[in-house]
């Protein structure tokens, strides 16, 4: 394993018990480039052939106030995988607010928890007073990878294969592109939407395969609202609007405190993916707030034509505090799946009655799912969901589930080793639609080591069949996706001029 590392950046963090800025949450540094990952234990499967990209949430400085684990600054790991080999580098996001805290050397934004005032400078995104880090998500769209930030701020360009950064995305609009954006590979379109305090708080658009903004228009909301994901079928786009978003009177005072609003349902949006305000279909669905989607599609049936989304369904969007967590109880609830009670559900929309009809597929807690990619926008069986320790954002295993017998299949870490989100990637040729493998990343607490893992997809019970070793041991993230190397050949827009 021959290692290039990169100069130094420059990094003012301190050490620190925060539970979310230690152990396997511990912010890594360095920037590398490894030709090749020394395999430890099987093999790597020759019917891989793409890349795989985790983002991260790694600050550099020390906080300027109480840290969140969403305040870090973006860090994309990246596996490239072709006959039977695979390589790996990892690069910091180079957002316009990350190149100013590394010309003054320290943090310049308050974070999450922070109250106003806390940060040096005006903020970005959504939320107005925060760092624009594009550690949230990670997608490739036309050869072009991009991380966006949860809040809105702006979509960061990199080379997928090189991961040099390209700048902001040029469509880019005034409100940012929030994280979880959904590309259709076969026409080349990539929706995304953002959210704002301002009316009309929700704008929807698509960019097509050359990179240009071709559709953007308002959805109307009542007010401001904190969506988090989208879907997409072959014809529709899926927004929301859920009653957990921020205290009016608060926000009047500039103070971003989220509540449950009693009363109000669940609504979804949809909308044709070049649609108009018009013509949005609403729908309403019992309260609740949902992270993530798996999948949506259309189906026909006795009733008439269905679109059918399906997702992770929270019993408790608004959790008690983990009283044992002491001064980060609040903290910990909120991003601990079993405090929030996350499980895998089913909304049905008939188009002809307007009604919705809601089904659970599982009693078991869980989160940050994965379908067979070929199956996106089509019926699927299968969701590859992460399991979760308790109180904790920590992945510690995975279940294969069946939405449509219900089976599941459960492959739980050793203690003290945690995953990252894992894509599904299809077997070539394969036979059916968990023929394939789960890519992911393996931080080991008892060794102070980080790995690659291949799983078995239609069996993931046996645990890994094939690990390799990082060069360094690699901090807890969110999101990843899986990119075929027959993906990364279409025309790249020109990278916009580097921030100031």
């Amino acid at each position: 394993m021959q290692i290039s590392r990169l100069p130094a950046l420059r990094h003012s963090l301190e050490p620190s018990n925060h539970p979310y800025l230690s152990g396997p949450w511990s912010p890594l540094a360095e920037e590398v480039d490894v030709d090749e990952l020394e395999v430890i234990e099987g093999a790597i499967p020759q019917d891989i052939d793409g890349i795989y990209l985790r983002n991260t949430e790694n600050p550099l400085h020390q906080p300027l106030g109480r840290y969140h684990p969403f305040d870090g600054d973006a860090m994309i790991h990246q596996v490239s995988i072709a006959n039977g080999k695979a390589s790996y580098r990892n690069r910091f996001v180079r957002t316009q607010c990350f190149e100013a805290e590394q010309i003054a050397g320290g943090s310049l934004w308050g974070g999450l928890m922070d109250p106003p005032g806390t940060s040096k400078r005006p903020g970005f995104g959504a939320h107005g007073g925060l760092k624009d880090t594009g550690s949230t998500d990670i997608i490739v769209h036309a050869g072009v990878a991009y991380a966006t930030f949860y809040q809105c701020g702006e979509a960061w360009m990199l080379d997928p294969q090189t991961l040099d950064n390209l700048g902001k995305a040029p469509w880019g609009p005034l409100d940012g592109v929030s994280a979880h954006p959904k590309v259709d590979e076969e026409t080349g379109e990539l929706m995304f939407f953002n959210y704002s305090v301002h009316a009309p708080y929700m704008h929807y658009g698509v960019v097509d395969r050359a990179g240009k903004l071709v559709h953007y228009v308002p959805i109307p909301l009542p007010g401001p609202r904190l969506p988090h994901d989208m879907a997409i079928t072959k014809n529709w786009s899926i927004l929301n609007d859920m009653p957990l978003f921020w205290d009016a009177e608060a926000l009047e005072r500039d103070i971003h405190a989220a509540r449950m609003h009693d009363g109000l349902p669940t609504r979804f949006a949809l909308i044709p993916r070049h649609g108009q305000p018009e013509d949005i279909r609403w729908f309403e669905a019992d309260p609740t707030y949902v992270l993530h989607w798996t999948n949506a599609y259309e189906v026909s049936g006795p009733d008439g034509d269905e679109v059918v989304l399906e997702g992770y369904h929270q019993s408790c969007p608004m959790p008690e505090p983990l009283a044992e967590h002491g001064r980060y109880a609040h903290m910990m609830a909120y991003v601990d799946e079993h405090s929030f009670q996350s499980r895998l559900h089913r909304w049905r929309f008939n188009l002809a009655t307007g009604e919705c009809r809601e089904e659970r597929l599982s009693d078991r807690i869980v989160e940050f799912g994965m379908i067979n990619p070929a199956c996106l926008m089509e019926k699927s069986r299968y969701v590859w969901s992460t399991t979760t320790k308790l109180g904790w954002f920590l992945f510690n295993g995975y279940a294969r589930q069946d939405t449509r017998t219900g089976e599941e299949h459960i492959y739980k870490l050793p203690e003290g080793v945690f995953a990252s989100e894992s894509p599904m990637v299809p077997r070539k040729g394969g036979k059916s639609e968990d023929d394939g493998y789960l890519v992911t990343f393996l931080i080991d607490e008892n060794t102070g080591t980080s790995e690659l893992a291949i799983l078995d997809a239609s069996d993931i019970s046996q645990g890994p069949i094939c690990r390799a070793r990082l060069p360094h041991k690699i901090s807890s993230g969110v999101h990843a996706t899986w990119v075929e190397r027959e993906h990364l050949t279409r025309p790249r827009m020109k990278p916009s001029p580097a921030p100031v």
